[in-house]
């Protein structure tokens, strides 16, 4: 099974309401869990939208505003940027740990291989490196956020 077997299993395991999913193979062996908190809220939004028929309706649209993050993306209209994307679904976190400085602020200057962000995936924290060099334009995703596959990170002007 390759990295992006995995990745889907995970997407799909997000999406539905499986709490846990084991494979084995010859030698190889995968156990995917949903974190508990994440079961609970969609037992908790079921109820809320059975109760009121308008409540859902006024839902639709506070998770609207949450779609300027994507949105985000009409900033990197400046042809001269390049969008460093995430590479894995997790949290993501500027600092590597709470007590520390962020690991890029905007305008700094990246080169190949330097560490710009952690993103954390199943209890596993995972350092993210600058593949290409120039100068920080914009972070798009606040710290502490979850972070979908392919999502825009960092705006970087070369």
């Amino acid at each position: 099974m390759d990295f992006k077997q995995i990745q889907e299993l995970i997407k799909m395991i997000n999406k539905s309401n499986i709490g846990e999913l084991s494979i084995e193979q010859k030698d190889f062996k995968i156990c995917i869990r949903q974190k508990e908190e994440q079961v609970t809220q969609v037992v908790a939004a079921a109820p809320v939208q059975l109760q009121q028929a308008q409540v859902p309706a006024a839902l639709p649209t506070q998770t609207a505003p949450s779609a300027p993050v994507p949105a985000s993306q009409t900033t990197e209209a400046p042809s001269n940027t390049i969008t460093i994307k995430s590479p894995m679904i997790g949290t993501f976190y500027r600092k590597p740990a709470p007590d520390k400085p962020n690991f890029v602020e905007e305008g700094d200057v990246l080169a190949p291989g330097k560490v710009i962000c952690v993103i954390e995936a199943m209890k596993l924290f995972n350092e993210i490196e600058a593949e290409v060099s120039g100068k920080v334009v914009k972070v798009l995703v606040d710290d502490a956020s979850p972070v979908e596959f392919d999502q825009p990170l960092f705006l970087v002007e070369p």
